[in-house]
């Protein structure tokens, strides 16, 4: 989803002022619904681009997720899956409210973050595997089909390729298997890469 100008150019700011970042987190945690989603809006932009900005506020950015508004959750998401690779540890912490984005009936971009974050600290190492798998093996079974499924197994794929403990890998190339077969296009594709990945 393409972010407007005036987002992607506080980002640009942000990334040049360590003041206007610490002012953005600040605000993840203020009263105003509108402020939080602009702020966590900016972040995110910012996450993709220089994600070692925000590893100092990592614990703030999980404490952003008990927030009401899904865009807000959504974004903060997908600054803490950047944030896996520099704070694993911390981006544990975030597993209950990713699981509860995860299975969110009202919000798609909400599910599709949630399962973003999931495969791609999931990935890091096999006891993070066997944490996350249930989840993740839940949500490829009640959003397949769905209109996010395909961005959802895109991040499947990257967990495929992670350090999986052996009984995930096993299980994972289980749920995969009928659609690396069965299926037909993208779906097949990525089922077969899933697949070929864990055996």
């Amino acid at each position: 989803m393409a972010k407007p100008e005036a987002i992607l150019n506080k980002a640009d700011e942000a990334m040049e002022s360590p003041e206007l970042v610490e002012e953005l987190v600040e605000a993840l945690s203020g009263a105003s619904r509108r402020e939080r989603q602009k702020a966590a809006s900016v972040l995110a932009v910012v996450a993709k681009k220089k994600p070692e900005l925000l590893q100092p506020a990592t614990e703030q950015f999980v404490e952003a997720l008990n927030v009401p508004e899904a865009q807000t959750r959504w974004e903060v998401l997908d600054v803490l899956t950047e944030l896996v690779p520099l704070e694993a540890r911390v981006c544990e912490k975030a597993v209950p409210e990713a699981d509860a984005a995860l299975f969110d009936e009202d919000s798609g971009p909400a599910r599709l973050a949630a399962m973003r974050f999931l495969c791609r600290l999931g990935a890091t190492t096999e006891k993070r595997s066997e944490k996350v798998w249930p989840l993740i093996d839940e949500g490829i079974q009640c959003y397949h089909g769905d209109l996010e499924f395909q961005d959802m197994l895109t991040a499947v794929v990257g967990f495929s390729e992670g350090k999986l403990a052996p009984e995930v890998k096993a299980a994972l190339k289980e749920r995969m298997g009928f659609d690396a077969t069965n299926s037909k296009g993208a779906l097949q594709r990525k089922a077969a890469s899933i697949v070929q990945n864990v055996s």
